[in-house]
């Protein structure tokens, strides 16, 4: 199956440019589109929480994912080289006709995907340094973290990490991200976010 992905921030901006460019790389390299994923709706929305999060649960080997270019994906580097590690797992390519990305089981891809896994390890790994040296300015600074004695909370696994997760939310991280970070899901997350609210904990519920 061959898909052509398009997907737009505002419904001020016109689906046809990407459309055209779609069906016109198809045309020149003989493919036919089997199925069009449209939306509207911010690159910085978590996939799994868009149209191509369906589409990244059904597609197999051999499929063929077309965009107009990489960013239309995700908005951050570390989304895009999430769902190009889904693809690749799954051994669907991922074809973009601006970026000219051929994704997929070559040599070329294979290192990219090398790439792309470092990355996010490297960018995984400078969170976690930035909210143990925010952590640790907070400490200096005389602030006692982590939940206060004698009162006992639902989301165990969370509690103590309120101020991590305030840093992680003033550094604009999604709250997916955040749910990996801690090897939780996203509703305990917000459940917990929820409860430190209304105990005054936390005052930070974007994203």
């Amino acid at each position: 199956m061959n898909y052509g992905y398009i997907r737009v921030s505002t419904d001020r901006q016109t689906v046809e440019n990407q459309r055209y460019e779609i069906i016109n790389f198809a045309r020149k390299n003989d493919l036919a589109i089997n199925g069009w994923i449209e939306e509207t709706i911010s690159g910085a929305k978590n996939y799994d929480k868009r149209k191509l999060g369906k589409l990244l649960k059904r597609v197999k080997a051999d499929d063929l994912i077309i965009c107009a270019e990489l960013s239309r994906l995700g908005r951050n580097l570390f989304m895009i080289m999430e769902i190009l590690n889904i693809c690749m797992a799954k051994g669907c390519k991922v074809w973009t006709i601006k970026d000219n990305y051929r994704l997929g089981e070559d040599i070329q891809s294979k290192v990219l995907a090398f790439a792309f896994g470092l990355s996010a390890e490297i960018e995984r790994n400078l969170i976690s340094q930035r909210t143990r040296e925010a952590l640790a300015r907070k400490r200096a600074e005389g602030v006692v973290l982590g939940r206060p004695k004698g009162k006992k909370s639902k989301r165990v696994k969370l509690s103590g990490k309120e101020e991590a997760i305030r840093v992680l939310l003033a550094d604009n991280h999604s709250k997916s991200e955040i749910a990996r970070i801690f090897k939780v899901n996203r509703s305990t997350l917000n459940a917990f976010i929820n409860e430190r609210m209304r105990d005054g904990c936390l005052t930070h519920l974007d994203n």
